[in-house]
């Protein structure tokens, strides 16, 4: 086997293992939507339920951090995947594949195509909008129904301060998430 022919295989068996792993992340991640919402409405039937329990939406946002990073993190490796197959990994197939100095032939060109239609920006930017609904702003709708309906007041001050505090450092970490949500959004078309 000449060793063009080897490096060929190589690159495509790296395509084939991030292209695997790529689909795996993908499946997680649309999943932990799922297991967001369900935390929720467990959450939430315990905070409203016939026994009523307004502490119970301090756990929300702390849920709504764990499972947003989580899924920003997956979101962030399957772009990243692409991005190396689309920069690095496809010039190396290209290459290999060239026999004498014409240019390579296209290939892998889905990783592109799929980038480039009309309709990428508004869906991104729609997503991007979810994904802020899914993980910030449920996170802060359950703090803010805390701080009205929530009886925090009746507390000793010493508790109720340390409450409040915890407030303001779950309301700041959401509003991070929401800021690395919006920072790792990926808006662009094409390459």
């Amino acid at each position: 086997m000449a060793r063009a022919d080897r490096r060929l295989d190589v690159y495509l068996q790296e395509h084939n293992q991030l292209k695997q792993e790529q689909s795996q992340r993908i499946g997680f991640r649309d999943n932990l939507i799922y297991a967001t919402l369900g935390a929720y409405a467990a959450i939430l039937g315990f905070a409203l339920g016939k026994d009523s329990n307004s502490y119970a939406l301090l756990i929300l946002p702390w849920v709504s951090l764990t499972l947003g990073w989580t899924y920003l993190v997956n979101d962030q490796k399957i772009s990243e995947i692409g991005r190396y197959i689309r920069g690095q990994l496809r010039g190396k197939i290209a290459e290999a594949l060239a026999e004498g100095p014409d240019a390579p032939p296209p290939i892998l060109e889905w990783e592109t195509a799929h980038r480039s239609d009309r309709r990428r920006e508004r869906r991104k930017l729609e997503q991007l909008l979810i994904d802020q609904l899914a993980f910030v702003g449920s996170g802060l709708v359950a703090l803010g129904s805390f701080e009205v309906w929530g009886d925090w007041r009746s507390l000793e001050w010493p508790l109720a301060i340390a409450l409040q505090l915890l407030v303001g450092v779950e309301a700041i970490l959401l509003l991070g998430l929401g800021l690395e949500i919006f920072l790792y959004a990926d808006l662009t078309k094409g390459r």
